[in-house]
């Protein structure tokens, strides 16, 4: 019995190693996690008469496109569908609940990425949030990490499952962009515009490698000043072509509301913003991720490597010209050319059929309301900042006798009551908070205001939003009150800016966005049942054979896996 059982044991070995073996024989070089900011899901079938062969369309042409995937959290914020994407599970387990939020013991501001732990390596300042106009923006160098991010990401479990030979780099032009994807075990690099250089902070490293500098140092950055940002092809081949110059979108100073959009001298204050709101900023990102490619032997050897790159500009220009305008559509086809950039690089160096490639975004984006009057649909804009003026508002801070300063701050989606205030009176916070909620739930343009108090008991409906809001809710994070604003409506101030588009809700234009994957065997094929986007971590990890992310709570894909 005993010389049966060890027979036993060394087959299973035999097999286990041979099975193991196959495993490694088969994995794929590279994993290139590509998230495209603000692409909302009908955005690649709606300008797609424009787009080439060899971006999008190779991925749509050789790989399978779920074509009906939604975030499931109801803040649809850049941080939160970054990290999403990243760990498979949702802001209510992974802590990054908005881009920011307010430490409610402090009552300090909290950037999701921020550690003044870790400082910046080489850069004097990086703006903290989504800041477009820099004269708005609080820069800062209090330092970067990924340290708020509560459980592992699909590259960290990478890191853990293939050794330390596996290289994890994640690029962006935003922070946040660049440092959820590449979690807690790889680098990240993103764009400062203070500095015009690509940066990263003392958590990954001390000092930058001699290719980082040789790429910053080369100029590519400044190669765009006294340049424009012109149509790749001629007005008439788009369909806004017409449109150019529509009253809703935002002029940036010397940067124009028609085409070409001038950048201007490199030591402008602007130039480096003007870039990130222009294709340009793509096409950098793209560059720097190739010279990494190449310095950083990715995808050289039978470990597989994680590369992420988040490219921004789609986000930028939604914000300032809106998704129904010729920027939009001109950038989405640049985008493209960009992306087929990148692919012929990685086929060029790793080989695409040694490379699985996953794209989807961190969130869509509404139309601006005056673009829906055109087809008959209400939509609106609110203005926060006239909140505590409203008739009611006005007679419960007479009945709680507390003044014009019961509401602290409000930062999307969250807004803050003046605790110290509230304590000060002697009043129970719980009754505030469901005074005020039904208030916001009473205004124009308000679907629903819903109390923390209620999230942590269960006091409230799961029907319509109210699931989206708890997959949204951390207690240590999430502010007193939850604002969802009706279909259609959103705050248009932006930085100090009023902007043609802003996302962060629940409703299908800000939710729905792309996934596709593609790579080694995988069928091509086009999916409409209903996915989400924790689904994609999930399926990453199924396919590979790593361990699941910490938190994952998504489902296997099964059409991506071979």
């Amino acid at each position: 019995m005993t010389r049966r059982i060890t027979q036993t044991i060394r087959l299973a070995a035999v097999l286990s190693a041979a099975a193991t073996a196959t495993l490694a024989q088969e994995q794929p070089r590279l994993v290139l996690q590509i998230t495209v900011d603000q692409l909302r899901g009908d955005m690649i079938d709606r300008y797609g008469a424009g787009l080439g062969n060899d971006g999008f369309r190779y991925l749509l042409t050789n790989g399978v496109h779920f074509a009906n995937a939604h975030h499931r959290h109801a803040n649809t914020e850049t941080i939160v569908g970054h990290t999403t994407l990243a760990t498979g599970t949702d802001p209510a387990v992974h802590g990054m609940v908005a881009n920011l939020w307010y430490d409610p013991a402090s009552g300090s501001p909290v950037y999701a990425v921020q550690d003044p732990e870790f400082a910046l390596v080489g850069a004097g300042g990086v703006e903290a949030d989504t800041e477009i106009d820099p004269t708005q923006a609080a820069a800062t160098t209090s330092g970067r990490s990924p340290r708020n991010i509560l459980t592992t990401t699909i590259s960290d479990q990478m890191a853990m499952f293939f050794g330390p030979e596996a290289k994890i780099f994640g690029v962006s032009v935003k922070d946040r962009g660049a440092i959820a994807m590449a979690g807690h075990s790889g680098q990240a690099y993103w764009f400062s515009k203070s500095d015009g250089l690509f940066a990263t902070s003392t958590f990954y490293r001390d000092d930058y490698p001699g290719w980082v500098d040789a790429w910053n140092a080369a100029g590519k950055v400044w190669s765009y000043a006294d340049t424009a940002w012109t149509l790749q092809d001629a007005a008439d081949t788009y369909r806004f072509g017409a449109r150019d110059d529509q009253p809703w979108e935002t002029e940036m100073p010397g940067f124009g509301r028609v085409f070409p959009h001038a950048f201007g001298a490199g030591d402008s204050p602007y130039y480096t913003t003007f870039l990130t709101l222009s294709p340009a900023g793509d096409a950098l990102t793209v560059d720097f991720a190739k010279a990494l490619i190449d310095a950083e032997a990715i995808g050289q050897d039978d470990v597989t490597d994680y590369l992420s790159v988040s490219l921004s500009s789609t986000d930028y220009v939604g914000h300032i010209f809106g998704p129904s305008s010729l920027e939009a559509e001109d950038n989405i086809r640049q985008l493209d050319r960009t992306l087929a950039d990148l692919l012929a690089y990685v086929d060029d160096r790793v080989g695409l059929d040694q490379t699985l490639i996953v794209l989807s975004a961190d969130h869509g984006a509404p139309e601006h309301p005056d673009y829906l009057a055109e087809y008959g649909i209400s939509a609106g804009t609110f203005d926060f900042n006239r909140v505590d003026t409203k008739p009611g508002f006005v007679r419960l801070t007479q009945d709680f006798g507390v003044g014009s300063d019961l509401i602290e701050a409000y930062s999307h989606p969250y807004l803050y009551l003046n605790r110290d205030e509230i304590a000060a009176r002697g009043l129970d916070l719980r009754e505030v908070a469901d005074a005020v909620a039904r208030e916001l739930d009473a205004l124009p343009g308000i679907a629903e205001a819903v109390s923390s108090f209620d999230l942590r008991d269960g006091s409230f409906s799961e029907a319509g939003v109210g699931a989206h809001v708890l997959a949204n809710f951390h207690p240590d994070r999430s502010g007193d009150i939850y604002v969802v604003f009706d279909p259609h409506w959103f705050i248009a101030d932006f930085d100090g800016l009023t902007v043609a588009s802003a996302h962060g809700s629940p409703w299908a234009y800000d939710s729905h966005v792309p996934v596709i994957f593609s790579g080694p065997g995988i069928s091509s094929g086009r999916v409409t049942r209903r996915v989400e986007t924790v689904d994609v971590a999930t399926t990453i990890a199924a396919y590979l054979g790593t361990g699941l992310p910490s938190g994952a709570r998504g489902a296997v894909l099964g059409e991506a896996i071979p």
